[in-house]
């Protein structure tokens, strides 16, 4: 499994189900709409201090980040 891919998964399920834009994570982030996009496609191995961000931005847990629970397994080798 690709933890990238299980992270970025993830924060893009929780972005879309809070009903929010990439852009608009990014801006409580501080980072660019694109950093947003990479992560969310497991193109960037995120940092700790990034995971944070993340959490904070989405109001979750860091767990929520690396929950593989309903997800499908095959798209995240």
């Amino acid at each position: 499994m690709d933890i990238r891919k299980l992270v970025g998964t993830n924060v893009r399920r929780h972005r879309i189900a809070l009903g929010l834009s990439q852009e608009e994570v990014g801006v409580r982030m501080g980072v660019d709409r694109a950093h947003v996009g990479l992560i969310e496609r497991g193109e960037q191995n995120a940092t700790l201090l990034t995971i944070w961000s993340l959490c904070e931005a989405l109001g979750v847990r860091p767990q929520a980040l690396f929950d593989e629970a309903g997800l499908d397994k095959q798209s995240l080798i």
